[in-house]
């Protein structure tokens, strides 16, 4: 038998505003959290976007809270303004019937707004650790009232550099109070974390086998980075879409293919961290309210953002972390109903397929694209359909009259309906139906050799002497000293290395999404204990240079300079 809200102990007002939410049953998460934040214990939660874990603190939060007494008595910590917004409004929400105030804290506002608005009677407060450590240091944030403590997706504010302020921040809060640490996953300083400031946490989390859910239908499609534009633009023709987010993997792609779809007549925007904060806000509020219906964006949108239900999530750059393809998708599929999700591959990336299914323990789908003929097709229905809803609904009298002007005219009737079709249909021309070279998918290979041993990988290439395969399963040149041996090539360093838990990985994905430079462009990668040598296409390496040279990777400070400077 299921469980229900009434069953894990809730208020009965707590219960009403979810249920008038449209929530009736508690997620795994929920149902395995709120039992045990009820009963006081510190808790340790795993869990994914899109798995319901702002309910499972949010309503034993505010179960134990007193709106008869003044101050702030919870606080939660996430890593971005948009999350930050997000967990408020849903607090807001779950608390209507309690009666409880509860205030966003972030940068990019206004200090004086965001004083005033503590100043009043607040009982929770939802920030980021850059602005909430500030505010306490001015005194405006008092927090020696706070019963409960949350952190949401510990993960990343790792990644982005916020555990020293973190920690400064619990260390400014009551020694006896409950703390809630929620993270994808749990590296060594979110355990040491734990370890400091939790009391005997409780561990909690939904399965691997819940990663991603059955009303998500996944699938890919194989073909050359040359054919994506066209292959998306066949994609958004022929799916039953009503709303998409299409992820790229860096700021500038996701604003040049916004303004290529934008060009072919899709109502598309891109969202991205590069874009002023209002001016997120407004393309948010704008899908919202559907006068656009496609966001192309990074994956600031994955985590943290508050969106509505999306019927489908596009990969059109696959991530380079598993995880982060199950925060995209989990876009899609919530709250019992179907979704959609779509990776477009190529060939040198089908192995980042392969540590996908590893994760979520299942299998993504071949397709095969739509053709010219069916997206014709398409376009035929969509256009009857639009064309009988105006004969149905649509007052016709001013046109009937026009209609009727040029057939006294001597104009023919059905070329008149024609042309009038003709012209409605003008915008379509904008959207060529370019070819699309899809690859045929080759027979997985054994993994063993016919005398019965293993296989050893890429055993089949012929390395010259001084290179080897890194764990991208690409050709990285070995070379040690500050020289690069790649022509065309320019030799940089990092200050950080083996010890810091650098991995190939991560040098690639930080200086791509950062820089806008494609993977490609990135060559030899030799990982030291406390440096990192990195060759960068030496028409990129001013840009690299300027772009990187202050940043974050894992969530240690970088630096990257010229290695023979």
């Amino acid at each position: 038998m299921s469980q229900t809200f009434e069953s894990l102990g809730l208020d009965p007002r707590l219960v009403q505003a979810v249920t008038e939410l449209g929530y009736t049953v508690p997620s795994p998460i929920q149902a395995a959290a709120i039992p045990a934040l009820l009963a006081g214990t510190d808790i340790l939660g795993q869990a994914q976007t899109g798995t319901g874990k702002t309910a499972a603190f949010a309503l034993p939060m505010l179960q134990q809270l007193d709106p008869a007494i003044q101050g702030v008595q919870a606080l939660v910590l996430t890593p971005t303004r948009e999350l930050a917004t997000q967990v408020s409004e849903a607090i807001y929400r779950y608390g209507k019937h309690v009666g409880v105030r509860v205030v966003p804290i972030y940068g990019g506002q206004s200090y004086s707004r965001q004083m005033k608005r503590l100043e009043r009677d607040v009982h929770i407060v939802v920030g980021t650790p850059g602005r909430t450590l500030d505010l306490i240091k001015q005194g405006v944030l008092r927090l020696e009232g706070v019963k409960m403590v949350v952190l949401d997706e510990a993960d990343r504010m790792l990644d982005m550099g916020f555990i020293d302020d973190v920690e400064a921040i619990l260390a400014a809060t009551a020694t006896k109070r409950q703390t809630a640490l929620f993270s994808a996953t749990f590296p060594t300083e979110i355990r040491d974390l734990a370890n400091n400031y939790m009391r005997n946490p409780q561990s909690v989390s939904v399965s691997r086998g819940t990663l991603t859910v059955p009303q998500t239908e996944q699938r890919y499609y194989l073909l050359h980075e040359s054919s994506k534009l066209a292959a998306m633009t066949r994609l958004l023709e022929t799916e039953d879409m009503q709303s998409a987010l299409i992820f790229t993997r860096t700021k500038a792609g996701a604003s040049e293919l916004a303004d290529q779809l934008l060009a072919r007549g899709f109502a598309a925007e891109a969202l991205h961290g590069d874009l002023a904060q209002e001016v997120r806000e407004t393309v948010l509020r704008r899908f919202r309210r559907e006068q656009v219906t496609i966001l192309v964006a990074t994956d600031v949108v994955a985590r943290g953002v508050d969106i509505p239900q999306v019927s489908h999530v596009f990969n059109f750059d696959i991530p380079l972390d598993p995880e982060d393809y199950v925060h995209r998708i989990g876009r899609t599929g919530r709250a019992g109903r179907s979704g959609v999700a779509i990776t477009l591959l190529t060939p040198r990336e089908k192995f980042r397929l392969k540590s996908i299914e590893r994760l979520i323990k299942q299998p993504v789908k071949l397709a095969k694209l739509p053709g010219k003929d069916e997206v014709r097709q398409k376009r035929e229905e969509r256009f009857t359909l639009k064309l009988s809803d105006v004969l149905a609904e649509a007052d016709l009298n001013k046109e009937l009259t026009l209609v009727r002007e040029l057939v006294d005219l001597n104009y023919d009737l059905n070329e008149l309906a024609a042309a009038a079709i003709k012209l409605a249909r003008v915008n379509e021309s904008n959207r060529l139906l370019d070819d699309v070279e899809e690859i045929q998918e080759r027979p997985e290979r054994s993994d063993r050799s016919r005398d019965g041993r293993p296989f050893r990988e890429h055993a089949h290439k012929s390395h010259r002497p001084g290179e080897q395969s890194n764990e991208r399963g690409e050709r990285r040149e070995r070379s040690s000293g500050p020289r690069s041996h790649e022509p065309g090539m320019v030799r940089m360093i990092l200050n950080v290395g083996r010890e810091h838990g650098i991995q190939p990985k991560d040098v690639v994905y930080t200086i791509a999404s950062e820089t806008g430079i494609p993977g490609r462009a990135i060559g030899a990668i030799e990982i030291r204990q406390r440096q990192t040598y990195v060759d960068v296409k030496e028409i990129h390496a001013e840009k690299v240079l300027r772009q990187m040279e202050h940043g974050i990777m894992r969530g240690q400070r970088i630096t990257l300079v010229r290695a023979d400077n």
